[in-house]
């Protein structure tokens, strides 16, 4: 009996008060079909999230950064195993409640269209195929390939959604079908047709006029339609409640609900879907509408095993979380996070030399850790990273708050001990950006005038006076930008011997970073996005046009292309055909390296990719394919 008729069969036992129940994510134990209480809102955007403890990798904009699929796969599997494990020891109290499930809305895979949007490092960065490919191989890892599914993925938020965070519960988003389907839906299909994944989360905003969690258009025509997906729609949290709260579509919860459902929301994170009966009872929707959505959902929690005693998956032991093998993939994957963005051939540097160490997220966990994190049982700031592995001294220094340039009268004044480490120094390491109080979700953080989102692209001022005066010392200056998007660092470029860009790294981030500065590891790490100048540069943040967005369409010239990335060697590359390319390892260093492969139809556009390994003095030829 296949999973879709085992769940048609218990949903045809269900009265339709309990059926709409199982509609809420929470949804309560039917006691008397032996259906145990489920919550089914999980997070695990880069490691298994608000769960305790697991192991934590780079943030997914950093992932993405290492332009590696087959790494990507790996950790999705590694957070998938931990999952599971937690599950299986979860379940022995008779229930799941909140972050216990194996229902996971990840993978974000919006497009970063905007460096403000305080969600941006949540994703896969700007590029769809990028995106697509990133997504596939998450996807994959997490689901598994067994009888049954491992985990639920989630792709989210259908769609459109890029920020402004203070604006996203009433936003409408106007979009042209070219920009729509090249850029906002593309990644999207390209994960349904390559990894069927289990879910899409729906966005909070409206599509030309049409909230996305009750939206014919994207649901229905697109994708069930146009896409063929098969799977099961949640909403995001509260998001139909919007309908006719901020969206003004609907009148009241009944038909916000209605509109939903008929539209094929099967799921609603939030309260409101408590009103179905009310819209049977109007005549808003039917019953049977109603009991399609419900076999959706059982139909998944058949697929996961939850009802059997043979599922392969529950032999998985707790000993997975945090295990050395994960702490291995974990390290690797924070090493090729890493992008060198300038190099004068400081680097890498001796660890001989005595080293001042300065800046405010040098010593930071939540730098590290990123949003939507689990907690690690240990980790490494970039501070402990190079001290580990330095030889002469190291000074340390904050300098300057985060953020805050008011300092009392009788606080700590950073600023001089600053000056004073690096005068005493042989070389400088600045290390300086944002954390995930600074940019984040609506309402997660100390910007709240902005939502989490960024008013600007520039250093905060505080880190700013910070760099000038350590400038002006005339000390040699290695960089470290630490933020998950994207920093205008022109002074950097052109004042530092270095500059290095961290995207929260994740619990090894500290080891991988001084791995890296060390020699120990070539940097291989590409930006996943663009950095610009200045801030002046980009679009009105409102506007969804992608007319001088991204690497595609930016009519200026940026600091660091979408791609940009240097290695301690030299990487030469021979075309051989359309498709082809002949790599050769002509420097020093044993290196990974990513082939990028770009169309010109009409505008630049990332078409293939490849990360291999090449040891210094080896040829390895690369096909690209597009399919991934």
């Amino acid at each position: 009996m296949t999973f879709e008729v085992r769940a048609k069969e218990l949903v045809s036992k269900m009265t339709l008060a309990e059926k709409i129940a199982q509609m809420q994510y929470e949804a309560p134990a039917i006691e008397r079909l032996g259906v145990p209480a489920y919550n089914w809102w999980n997070e695990c955007l880069h490691g298994v999230a608000r769960s305790g403890a697991a192991t934590v990798f780079p943030q997914a904009i950093g992932m993405a950064a290492s332009f590696n699929t087959d790494l990507m796969f790996d950790v999705a599997t590694a957070i998938s195993d931990e999952a599971r494990a937690k599950y299986n020891e979860y379940k022995t109290f008779g229930d799941t409640q909140i972050y216990q499930g194996l229902t996971y809305w990840s993978p974000n895979i919006n497009i970063f269209r905007d460096p403000r949007w305080g969600r941006g490092h949540e994703t896969y960065g700007e590029d769809p195929y990028l995106t697509g490919r990133m997504g596939v191989s998450f996807v994959k890892g997490l689901q598994g390939e067994g009888k049954y599914r491992k985990l639920d993925a989630t792709i989210k938020h259908y769609a459109v959604h890029s920020g402004p965070e203070t604006l996203r519960h009433g936003f409408n988003a106007e979009v042209s079908d070219k920009d729509l389907y090249e850029t906002y839906l593309w990644a999207f299909k390209y994960c349904v047709d390559h990894a069927a994944p289990s879910a899409v989360m729906g966005a909070y905003n409206r599509v030309n006029g049409e909230a996305c969690c009750a939206s014919k258009t994207l649901l229905e025509d697109i994708l069930r339609g146009e896409f063929g997906f098969s799977g099961y729609v949640v909403s995001d949290c509260a998001a139909i409640c919007d309908i006719h709260q901020h969206h003004h579509i609907t009148n009241n919860e009944a038909e916000s609900a209605a509109l939903a459902v008929n539209n094929g929301c099967d799921l609603n994170c939030g309260e409101t879907y408590k009103w179905l009966k009310t819209s049977v009872a109007l005549g808003l929707i039917s019953e049977e509408t109603i009991t399609t959505a419900v076999e959706r959902l059982f139909a998944a929690r058949f697929r996961l095993g939850m009802f059997d005693d043979d599922c392969e998956y529950d032999a998985i032991p707790y000993d997975v979380v945090e295990c050395e093998a994960h702490t291995k993939l974990n390290l690797q994957m924070a090493e090729e996070s890493i992008v060198l963005l300038k190099n004068d051939g400081i680097l890498p540097l001796s660890p001989n030399q005595n080293i001042a160490v300065i800046g405010p997220v040098a010593d930071d966990v939540t730098v590290l850790l990123g949003n939507y994190n689990g907690t690690p049982s240990r980790y490494t700031t970039l501070l402990t990273g190079i001290q580990s592995q330095a030889k002469g001294k190291v000074y340390y220094a904050r300098g300057c708050h985060l953020y805050d340039e008011t300092v009392h009268r009788w606080a700590e004044q950073p600023l001089r001990e600053a000056i004073l480490a690096a005068k005493r120094a042989d070389v400088v390491i600045m290390m300086c950006g944002l954390n995930p109080s600074l940019e984040g979700e609506e309402s997660d953080n100390y910007n709240g005038s902005a939502g989490g989102d960024k008013i600007d692209i520039e250093l905060p001022p505080s880190q700013r006076t910070l760099y000038r005066e350590i400038i002006k010392l005339g000390k040699p200056v290695i960089f470290v930008n630490v933020s998950g998007s994207c920093i205008a660092l022109t002074e950097q470029d052109k004042d530092c011997r270095a500059v290095l860009q961290c995207f929260y790294p994740g619990a090894m981030g500290g080891e991988a970073l001084a791995n890296v500065i060390f020699g120990k590891t070539s940097p291989s790490g590409r930006l996943p996005v663009t950095f610009y100048k200045t801030t002046e540069d980009l679009p009105d943040f409102e506007d969804y046009s992608m007319e001088n967005r991204t690497y595609k369409f930016f009519r200026g010239t940026p600091l660091y292309p979408f791609g940009h990335g240097l290695t301690y060697s030299e990487i030469t590359e021979e075309p051989i055909d359309e498709n082809t390319v002949k790599l050769t390892n002509k420097g020093p260093f044993d290196t990974w390296y990513s082939a990028l492969k770009f169309e010109y139809i009409p505008h630049k556009n990332l078409c293939g990719f490849q990360k291999v390994f090449l040891k210094k003095g080896e040829t390895v030829t690369v096909k690209f394919d597009r399919e991934g």
